[in-house]
């Protein structure tokens, strides 16, 4: 299969093309290449004859055009967008125009390349979406996010992603364009910007700073290792049932408080500090406006008609996401340096 995945140089984008290209299909990696992207991130297949990029931007329809026709793609897997919640509170225009515009761009170069074609049956445009559309869930361990929960976006993030998500199927409902949906929980895992949570925390941690964690720490969220979702995305892809949504979620639901005192634990066994715990180093912080209290997913859907589950517990995928940053400093360094990174961001509110 040939593959075009936007956002390839991300976090999620590059682990799809990563385990794509080792699964032996051809990608094409779509990135503009913004402040969170870095093709380092594909450096493993870079020089792979089934791996080609090409540096263009969803919000740009002439390149899309161009790109379709010369690659001729047999699916989309459109994961480019803007994501982090706290720069969408500061600037939520490059939200609505990546997001918003940019997904209709996509659907409108993959609508037209497709009945170019002849609408053949096996073209696919898999969007990537996240649970955050979903809003806010109450404590109640037995109420999860489902594909028929209704959508209340509480961040411009989210809604421009639920945007996103009801534009795609409208193009499926309006255009007959094959389309299928994926909503995930919170990703972590190798590559993952150092502005989220989990990066902040490890590397933080590391260089004897504060461990900020907004409000009293009992936020919830379901934590969902990179390289399952990964998984999961090229499953979906392959099998999903066109027209149709899957959620996907890492059954490891945990508090802000309690994830950060895990990656503490690991780090005090990885690599110990001369006297105390990295714990000591926990701050609380005011709280981002607006902010959700709880994710957590319901992968029924996906489990019962796909056949797909998580690998690993959150317990595992941390232990294995500690050690791939204290193995690649080199990496996330070069990374610091970019603008807004180490900062607190959303406060403007």
């Amino acid at each position: 299969m040939k593959l075009l995945v936007t956002g390839g140089a991300g976090f999620i984008g590059s682990a799809v093309v990563r385990l794509a290209v080792a699964r032996g299909h051809q990608v094409v990696n779509l990135d503009a290449l913004t402040y969170a992207a870095c093709l380092d991130n594909v450096a493993t297949v870079a020089d792979d004859p089934l791996y080609s990029f090409e540096h263009a931007d969803i919000r740009d329809r002439a390149a899309l055009d161009h790109i379709f026709a010369t690659h001729k793609p047999d699916a989309v897997m459109h994961l480019a967008a803007e994501s982090h919640v706290d720069r969408s509170i500061d600037g939520p225009g490059d939200f609505i125009e990546t997001n918003i515009t940019g997904t209709y761009n996509m659907l409108e170069a993959a609508r037209g390349y497709w009945v170019g074609a002849g609408r053949p049956d096996g073209f696919r445009f898999h969007h990537i979406s996240t649970d955050e559309v979903y809003g806010s869930l109450p404590s109640d361990p037995e109420v999860l996010f489902t594909e028929d929960t209704g959508y209340d976006p509480r961040s411009p993030y989210s809604a421009s992603k639920a945007s996103s998500d009801h534009l795609v199927r409208a193009w499926f409902e309006t255009y007959g364009l094959p389309v299928v949906l994926t909503n995930c929980s919170n990703n972590y895992g190798p590559y993952h910007f150092p502005e989220k949570l989990i990066p902040v925390v490890i590397l933080n941690a590391l260089a004897g700073k504060p461990l900020p964690i907004y409000g009293d720490g009992s936020n919830i969220r379901d934590w969902l290792y990179v390289e399952d979702h990964a998984d999961a995305l090229l499953l979906v892809v392959a099998k999903g049932e066109v027209g149709r949504s899957y959620n996907i979620g890492g059954e490891n639901e945990r508090t802000n408080l309690e994830l950060v005192k895990t990656l503490c634990a690991i780090l005090d066994q990885k690599r110990p500090k001369a006297q105390g715990s990295y714990a000591d180093q926990i701050t609380f912080v005011a709280d981002r406006p607006g902010h959700d209290a709880r994710y957590a997913i319901d992968p029924a859907r996906i489990r019962d008609e796909l056949g797909w589950r998580p690998s690993v517990t959150v317990e595992q995928g941390l232990e294995r996401t500690v050690q791939w940053y204290l193995d690649n400093e080199d990496w996330w360094r070069a990374l610091q340096g970019r603008s807004g990174v180490g900062q607190r961001l959303g406060v403007k509110a």
